[in-house]
């Protein structure tokens, strides 16, 4: 038995209510050892309540960037990039896009390394963001994962992205999506701790504060500092 499916089992027994409720029984191959497996209809509804909390703690408002980190393996309680299952990422991707119509934000759909960790973004994104650029490939479930090749699918006139500087981010599965976050990323607790098996991580940025000892970051302090510089 591997250590990693050992892990999985210990994180069975913990989780709690920390982790997704409705579970089902199945077997992991080679091994027949029962492990639950998560509801599909809780993953979705537990995405959609952390996007939530991340869009709240983070003022996320219209026309900003969420990038979507997931690893559909490790929501099923399996090792990344094993396992991708499309009918995880479709609950999650329904998720997203029930949180998307009420904010009017834009999530960008993270790739597997073996495509550089590109973004399955909305073309009409790349007018509002000129510096983003798009790359020519096709995202499929062993070249890019499961939830990108969903999300290229069903967004509208999906194209992909080399990188892209996200206002937020929810990362599903501890699959990185730092490389995508702007420069001051601030992490934040989301109430749900794990979808499924899988570990969840999210985080929104700030501006950077710059200056020295005279600085100042508020427009209460602005309005009573009207003292020269010289």
């Amino acid at each position: 038995m591997s250590n990693t499916f050992l892990y999985k089992l210990l994180c069975m027994q913990t989780d709690g209510a920390a982790g997704s409720g409705g579970a089902y029984s199945a077997s992991e191959p080679g091994n027949g050892i029962t492990v639950q497996q998560p509801d599909p209809d809780r993953i979705g509804a537990d995405v959609e309540t952390v996007l939530r909390e991340l869009v709240e703690i983070g003022k996320v408002s219209r026309g900003q960037i969420v990038v979507i980190g997931t690893s559909t393996s490790e929501v099923m309680g399996r090792r990344i990039g094993t396992a991708g299952t499309e009918q995880v990422a479709e609950k999650i991707f329904q998720a997203v896009e029930a949180v998307r119509r009420d904010i009017g934000l834009y999530p960008a759909f993270q790739c597997c390394e073996h495509l550089n960790r590109a973004l399955v973004v909305e073309r009409a994104i790349l007018g509002k963001y000129p510096q983003l650029e798009e790359v020519s490939v096709i995202p499929v479930r062993k070249a890019g994962g499961s939830m990108a090749a969903y999300a290229y699918r069903h967004l509208t006139d999906a194209c992909v992205v080399e990188t892209i500087s996200a206002h937020a981010g929810l990362d599903i599965g501890d699959t990185l999506i730092g490389m995508h976050l702007r420069r001051v990323a601030v992490p934040a607790r989301p109430s749900i701790r794990s979808i499924g098996h899988a570990h969840v991580n999210m985080a929104y940025t700030r501006p950077k504060l710059i200056g020295g000892e005279r600085a100042v970051y508020s427009s209460e302090r602005a309005e009573a500092a009207r003292d020269s510089c010289d």
